[in-house]
């Protein structure tokens, strides 16, 4: 998707070989435009997919799966990573370990709003090492319901989450695949070429 590449070129810092910074349009401050058009390229991608549900995780992740639920006039689940006083009862729950934070965190779903009869599309930010869409895809799992497809915005081809979830045979959609953190330049997989940008903002 070459609006979301273009923004990643012109405004993402590399931290590391493992680490993209894109806080200036996801992780922080959030594009609406970017998320508009997110929300249309996996609705388009998913049209023929029969999704009922959309779930995705706590923070980064509800932006582009709100657009995405508007386009495919769906719901929009999100998992939460803390407690709530008002989620407490009949909660699907999952364990997930962060790449970025180093941490596992016990990701939660109420029951009431997962079901047998849906057909589930999973969106998120980044996939890395594929926990949180495994963390998901085992919410679902254990709700009975369908997981008909993983939206993912920005995956880290260099490492083993997408070949992990593509193994287990689920249906992963990535708008921007990188190649390649390696020495301050991020390379884009391409279907036939590849891209190298140096990041110095």
């Amino acid at each position: 998707m070459e609006l979301l590449i273009e923004k990643i070129k012109n405004e993402g810092t590399v931290l590391s070989s493992s680490v993209l910074k894109v806080d200036s349009f996801l992780n922080h401050q959030i594009d609406p435009r970017l998320m508009d058009e997110i929300g249309k390229e996996f609705a388009g991608r998913f049209a023929h997919s029969g999704i009922t549900k959309i779930l995705t995780i706590e923070s980064s992740g509800i932006a582009p799966a709100v657009m995405t639920g508007l386009r495919l006039n769906v719901p929009v689940v999100f998992a939460r990573k803390r407690k709530s006083l008002t989620l407490v009862n009949d909660l699907i729950t999952a364990s997930v370990y962060s790449f970025t934070k180093e941490e596992n965190s016990e990701i939660s779903v109420s029951s009431h709003y997962l079901s047998e009869d849906d057909r589930v599309l999973i969106i998120d930010d980044f996939l890395a090492n594929g926990q949180a869409a495994l963390g998901l895809a085992e919410i679902a799992n254990k709700a009975k319901a369908t997981v008909a497809g993983i939206g993912i915005l920005i995956e880290k081809g260099f490492q083993d989450g997408g070949s992990t979830l593509r193994e287990k045979g689920y249906r992963v959609e990535s708008l921007a695949i990188i190649s390649s953190l390696e020495n301050g330049l991020v390379s884009f997989e391409q279907p036939t070429t590849e891209t190298k940008v140096e990041l110095t903002r």
